[in-house]
């Protein structure tokens, strides 16, 4: 364990990749999702104030992603494939 560092931003952006990759909308939606509330927790954890604002930012940002449509290519239905 590394002291000093934030756990959560890493577990964040994690699931921001997993997210992207997601194979279809449903688990997409919940990476997001998952992604919003990990970068809430960075943000609850953290002791400077711009990062604190960048965490809030990317916290509003993926949960805008999670109730967007998601991409064109990705199948809405995970048993088609």
């Amino acid at each position: 364990m590394s002291f000093g560092k934030n756990p959560h931003v890493a577990k964040a952006e994690a699931a921001e990749q997993k997210a992207t990759s997601a194979k279809d909308a449903s688990s997409y939606e919940r990476a997001w999702r998952d992604a919003g509330r990990l970068w809430e927790r960075a943000a609850d954890r953290e002791t400077d104030d711009k990062r604190r604002v960048l965490y809030t930012a990317n916290a509003e940002r993926a949960r805008a992603s999670a109730d967007a449509p998601p991409p064109e290519d990705m199948p809405s239905d995970p048993n088609l494939n």
